[in-house]
């Protein structure tokens, strides 16, 4: 119940766009200054007053959202000084007196490729701090230019700003190679305003890219990925489908015909029926990754059906950070219900300590995982690194409504609870498991477990890649959703053949082996962002690769508890199937 007032909340704040400002000739428009960092490094940023630039007296910052401040927005008001509608050609913003440091420091800047972003009237507006030269191998040379002069171009429709660019063309650079120290540097500023037919709620379209578009759809690939794996479903049904006929007709013999197949309950997965529902070790471990992975599964449904129904436009900036985190909050009473229900179901007796280690088994990583990389942020003094405020912010969340949503739900489930179902009864004294041939294995379980649903996403999961790690804004939801629900078939499918395999074997522990079988997608996810991050991106540093590795632990986390619970609740129902379907001795 409160996932979906959460949801039916965060549809109503965020399913309009932000209302259009208006204004009158010659008003003032504040142009903020946000943030500068390499060009090839997107979660590697820092404030622009950082650099030796035009500042105020006293830096006054924009109140921001959540989401701004987590995607590393720290808006400040700007000298600059851009009435409505008024153009000028040259006004001096400020001089500055460059000395050894502050010379260094904007060298180095030019030489990693700094880009500047500022924000007038909501939209984005980038730039180069300077301009790199470099020769020939021999002979060798080296030089940095600082561009001292910015031209604004602005567009409008009535009284509303319809699009915003700068640009240096036609403006000479500074040569900071040929400078003597102490130098004064002016800077200065022009500004354009041209009238348009757009309107306001097509002012995000055809703007000037600043960043290279590399996210081309390849739909081709995307249909023949679809085709693809739904024959390979069909076949791995089919075949099973019939081997499991052929079962039932061998296990349901008529005492009159058992004579014509001798030792027909010698071998196979019916003669392990008294031990298939022997209940796991470690079961409060176990139902904690059941919980988490529900949890997840409504998390990720949810963003999808909200992206589909533009909840997340782009008037309102990183939405879907603020978004993510609120849901998971209020989804967090999936988790401990889902949890204690089966936790009791299994024979659990110690419920607070099974929600208590649910509420901990993917807050705890996240927790370290942040920190260290807050850490190393803080150290590098980038926006990354979240303010005080917005961390006591965070963990208000958690404490104040994840953690007790938790607990409430855990208490709902272990008093609605009833016991597992199961359609044979487990005897006291365990069978004998025969050994089982390599390519039976736990291994290679969770290769072919974890291999075949990460072919299914494998496509979609460069854009996916190319929009959290770069500059790309995703806009294909309607294909995710359709890859989601397939990613959710095959591993629902290829769980179930793989329990089948095992339990032909007469090997009853599949309980855990089904949850670690497609659960490794997580593994080859993350085989996939190495190959990413080393042949199709072009980051570095130590705070960038910490950040990229970092969260991509986590993120396959996720796939692991999702995947999992998936893969262990199909094997769950087909094995209650089957021996449903058998004659018990």
């Amino acid at each position: 119940m409160a996932s979906v007032v959460a949801l039916l909340l965060l549809a109503i704040l965020t399913a309009f766009p932000a209302a259009a400002t208006q204004y009158k000739e010659g008003d003032e428009v504040s142009l903020f200054v946000n943030k500068v960092g390499p060009y090839f490094n997107p979660q590697e940023t820092y404030h622009y007053y950082s650099l030796p630039v035009c500042r105020p007296k006293k830096v006054v910052f924009r109140s921001l959202t959540l989401g701004e401040v987590l995607a590393g927005d720290r808006m400040a008001l700007s000298t600059y000084s851009i009435r409505f509608k008024e153009s000028f050609d040259r006004k001096e913003l400020c001089v500055v007196e460059l000395k050894r440091h502050d010379l260094h420091k904007l060298t180095e800047a030019i030489e990693d490729l700094y880009y500047f972003e500022f924000v007038y009237d909501e939209l984005p507006i980038r730039g180069f701090i300077g301009h790199l030269e470099e020769g020939s191998f021999l002979p060798h040379h080296h030089k940095t230019f600082l561009w001292t002069h910015l031209h604004f171009t602005f567009t409008y429709n009535g009284d509303q700003v319809i699009s915003a660019n700068v640009s240096t063309l036609g403006t000479s650079p500074l040569a900071l190679d040929d400078i003597e120290l102490p130098y004064k540097v002016t800077f200065t500023y022009s500004a354009k305003w041209f009238p348009t037919q757009k309107k306001y709620s097509e002012r995000n379209k055809n703007q000037p890219k600043f960043f290279p578009k590399t996210l081309e759809i390849h739909w081709l690939s995307i249909i023949n990925s679809v085709v693809l794996v739904c024959l390979l479903l069909g076949f791995v049904m089919l075949i099973l489908l019939r081997v499991l006929r052929n079962d039932f007709a061998r296990y349901n013999l008529m005492d009159g015909e058992e004579d014509d197949i001798p030792d027909q309950d010698d071998i196979g997965w019916k003669i392990i029926n008294t031990d298939v529902f022997r209940f796991p070790p470690h079961k409060s471990l176990l139902c904690a990754i059941l919980g988490n992975g529900s949890q997840f599964l409504a998390l990720s449904v949810a963003i999808i059906v909200l992206a589909l129904f533009g909840m997340f436009n782009v008037h309102r900036h990183h939405a879907m950070n603020s978004g993510a985190i609120l849901l998971y909050a209020f989804t967090s009473c999936i988790s401990g219900y889902v949890s204690a229900s089966f936790f009791k179901k299994i024979g659990g007796h110690n419920w607070v300590w099974n929600v208590v280690l649910t509420a901990s088994l993917f807050a705890v990583p996240f927790f370290f995982m942040w920190s260290l990389v807050n850490t190393v942020a803080w150290y590098h003094q980038s926006t990354q690194a979240l303010p005080f405020t917005t961390i006591i912010l965070l963990m208000c969340i958690w404490l104040v409504v994840g953690f007790p949503l938790t607990v409430l739900g855990g208490i709902l489930g272990k008093n609605v609870s009833g016991g597992l179902d199961a359609p044979c009864r487990t005897k006291n004294i365990a069978r004998e498991i025969p050994p089982a041939p390599w390519y039976r294995s736990t291994v290679v379980h969770m290769a072919i477990g974890g291999f075949l649903p990460f072919s299914a996403i494998s496509v979609e999961l460069y854009y996916i890649f190319a929009t959290v790690w770069g500059r790309e804004a995703y806009t294909l939801y309607g294909i995710l959703l359709v890859v989601f629900v397939i990613l959710i078939n095959v591993t629902g499918c290829i769980s179930i053949a793989l329990t089948y395999f095992q339990l032909s074997t007469e090997d009853y522990r599949w309980w855990w082996r089904s949850i670690f079988s497609s659960g490794s997608t997580g593994l080859f996810v993350f085989g996939y962002a190495l190959f990413y991050y080393y042949k199709r991106s072009h980051m570095y540093g130590t705070l960038q690769t910490l950040e990229f590795f970092g969260y991509t632990l986590l993120a396959c986390y996720v796939f692991f508890l999702m995947l999992g619970t998936v893969s262990f609740y199909t094997s769950l129902t087909f094995v209650r199937y089957i021996y449903r379907n058998i004659k018990m001795d």
